[in-house]
């Protein structure tokens, strides 16, 4: 019998980014980067646990854009002739480290890496939402949706049908390509605003997650912390991050991420090699580019100089970090439960594409995790949030205050110098679109796919993402681009309605480029 009980929780998100013109399009490289790095040795972690009769427990949610893109033909298709020219290159990272001992295994284990993003992805039909539903339909992982398009609600709120539309539309993907509707919901950004709760119960969800202040600086003050869910008055619940399960995982400075043998994300061969060789493998435009391949350790974070990467010292470290990890949390759940009348649970939320990505070892670490909390302890279980429920079906009840996870912890991130552009031609447009709506309640033919589209537009341009993208500085002209393109497209839809001045080549164009979610209902904004 446990004292008490850790829930992971892993968020996956992709902005949709799809340019059938320009197969070169740099941005589509965060797809292919993410399902290589992240998502199959995810999976591989979760085939492994399974075989070897690990019996665990993880909630994750998958965005309805990355879920649109993971199973798109064309980006399939992609993606594995993206994996074809990254295999052509590793072959000849092997001959070149042939004789360079501190380097070679290090290519030998790339080789073997794309071998396996091969074989995984061959064995889910080239779908990694299969992969998924695999382990959802096992009950080992309690599979939840977002926003439809990542949009930060407590933003958008000023006009409450976009909010529906959001989490209507995301329901509805989800329980389309997953076999069964979503219980919970990863909020974008984390960012809760009181009331939208009450959208959340309407779809039939019953829980989400807020950051550590949400729950701290709700309406009562919480009896449990963080370390026990809330109900707000809708009888959804809302779950708290606990802050220092977090830390040690997300920080570079202060967390695992950033031991010193540790694979560095900053040292790629696409700019570390000549120029002639690594060309074939840059885009078109010659632009050097990060190719996945990093031969080099941390070392020190503060200096230029790195040491070549040792896999069995990274290994051993993940393991001893593991190891700790599931300490701090004994030692926490032994104080908790000495001082509440229930279990106490920990809520550990973290991006999912930390793990692999950005933190190389991410996913070893998780495998190193479930295993000793599975062996080597009985103060802890992996539990997910709709478990804890049942056991502890009656909770306090209060309203979370408005929050993120943001820096700062509220909407500065996403609502400041450089973007606050934006919320005015979005509040705009979603008034237009509830107004297009009762224009056409019944529309058909040419008209149903504008106002389909029209949705579509008005949804890519409310994604988070942008805004995001503009604060922290990287890509900004593309996040602009983004932006200014859906809301523009959206302007002409708008006036081409209303004038009946549909061109239908024009809008084929569009339904091709933006396809997400194909069966879209556009009543959602009535």
């Amino acid at each position: 019998m446990s004292h008490g009980y850790l829930a992971l929780v892993l968020h996956a998100h992709l902005p949709f980014v799809r340019h059938p013109d320009d197969e070169a399009a740099l941005e589509e490289r965060w797809l292919y980067e993410a399902i290589s790095e992240t998502y199959i040795p995810l999976l591989k972690v979760f085939d492994k646990l399974v075989n070897d009769g690990v019996d665990f427990r993880l909630t994750m949610s998958l965005s309805p854009p990355l879920i649109t893109m993971l199973s798109d033909p064309l980006l399939q298709e992609r993606y594995l002739r993206h994996l074809f020219k990254l295999r052509e290159l590793v072959y000849k990272e092997l001959d070149r480290t042939y004789h360079q001992p501190e380097f070679h295994p290090t290519a030998q284990m790339y080789q073997y890496r794309i071998n396996e993003c091969f074989h995984t992805f061959k064995k889910y039909g080239h779908n990694l939402v299969n992969g998924f539903k695999r382990f959802q339909d096992l009950g080992k992982l309690e599979l939840i949706t977002c926003g439809a398009t990542h949009g930060y609600f407590p933003l958008h709120g000023l006009y409450r049908q976009a909010i529906r539309a959001q989490v209507a539309t995301a329901v509805d993907i989800h329980t389309r390509h997953l076999g069964r509707p979503p219980v919970g919901i990863w909020l974008p950004e984390c960012a809760y605003n009181p009331g939208d709760d009450e959208i959340l119960k309407e779809y039939g969800l019953k829980y989400f997650f807020t950051d550590t202040h949400g729950i701290l600086y709700a309406a009562k003050q919480p009896r449990y912390g963080v370390f026990a869910p809330l109900h707000c008055p809708s009888g959804v619940a809302a779950f708290g991050r606990d802050v220092e399960s977090s830390k040690q995982v997300w920080s570079a400075d202060e967390g695992y991420p950033g031991d010193f043998n540790y694979r560095e994300y900053y040292r790629d061969i696409g700019y570390d090699l000549d120029y002639e060789y690594i060309k074939p493998y840059l885009h078109p435009d010659g632009i050097r580019l990060n190719t996945g391949i990093k031969y080099y350790r941390i070392t020190a974070s503060k200096s230029d100089h790195k040491e070549p990467y040792v896999r069995e010292w990274a290994m051993e470290r993940a393991a001893q970090h593991a190891g700790n990890f599931m300490f701090n949390r004994e030692q926490q759940i032994k104080h908790l439960a000495g001082i509440m009348d229930r279990k106490p649970l920990i809520i550990s939320p973290y991006d999912a594409e930390l793990f692999g990505h950005w933190w190389f070892e991410g996913p070893d670490w998780l495998d190193f995790l479930i295993r000793k909390i599975a062996h080597d302890q009985n103060t802890i279980k992996l539990v997910t949030p709709n478990e804890y429920l049942k056991e502890y079906p009656v909770n306090q009840v209060t309203t979370p205050c408005s929050s993120s996870w943001g820096q700062k912890g509220y909407h500065e991130v996403w609502l400041e110098g450089s973007n606050d552009w934006i919320y005015r031609h979005l509040h705009k447009a979603a008034e237009r679109m509830t107004e297009l709506v009762h224009t056409y309640p019944e529309a058909y033919g040419l008209y149903d796919r504008a106002l389909r589209q029209a949705a579509r537009e008005l949804m890519l341009a409310q994604s988070s993402d942008w805004a995001f993208i503009m604060k922290t500085g990287t890509m900004v002209d593309y996040a602009v681009r983004r932006t200014k393109s859906h809301l523009g497209n959206f302007s002409r839809l708008y006036d081409d309605l209303k004038e009946g001045t549909l061109d239908e080549d024009w809008l084929a164009k569009l339904e091709e480029t933006n396809n997400i979610f194909p069966d879209i209902d556009y009543r959602l904004y009535a």
